[in-house]
């Protein structure tokens, strides 16, 4: 298995674990500062990011860089990355085999990047990460500590999409993950 940045992208880029590979165009690799403390996990790539190979590129991009930014944080302070790294046709939820074929990668980019704050973006992924059980609607913006790192979650920028309301409470959950980092930092 990968143990350094360059090997992780390589065995994304030639993965073949899963039928996801089989409809891919492009593998979603995480981007962002390799030594950030803030690191972001989605789900999983949509169309968009599909065709770049960029996470976040689409709407749901856009929606999050502005989330970001009104919270005073920008891409270069932050990891973000998904659970798996193909695009689920149809937008579908990731299937079991396929968050079991791709979640090495996942604990390689984790353990490489050591970061003291995750942030679950919507339930996919905090039911992954967090809990099973884990509800998005109540649950968002509780802390969780493992193994010298705070975890947390909030809405997919996707569901903030579909449901405009729920901007307000995504970046509630922001600025406390804000204070909670300055926090961390000593600041």
């Amino acid at each position: 298995m990968p143990y350094t940045w360059n090997d992780i992208e390589q065995h994304v880029a030639a993965c073949t674990h899963c039928p996801l590979s089989r409809t891919r165009r492009l593998p979603v690799m995480g981007r962002g500062n390799i030594q950030a403390d803030l690191m972001l996990i989605a789900e999983a790539p949509g169309e968009q990011e599909d065709r770049q190979g960029i996470p976040f590129v689409g709407r749901s991009g856009e929606l999050l860089d502005s989330l970001l930014q009104d919270c005073g944080l920008t891409r270069k302070e932050i990891y973000i990355t998904n659970m798996i790294k193909c695009h689920p046709p149809g937008n579908r939820d990731p299937r079991e085999e396929e968050k079991e074929a791709c979640f090495p990668y996942l604990k390689y980019e984790t353990w490489l990047l050591k970061p003291k704050i995750i942030v679950c973006l919507g339930r996919v992924a905090a039911q992954r990460i967090i809990s099973p059980d884990f509800k998005i609607t109540r649950q968002h913006g509780t802390w969780t500590c493992r193994k010298n790192c705070a975890l947390t979650a909030t809405y997919h920028p996707s569901a903030i999409l579909r449901d405009p309301s729920k901007y307000e409470e995504a970046k509630r959950d922001f600025l406390e993950i804000v204070r909670k980092r300055k926090e961390d930092n000593g600041a």
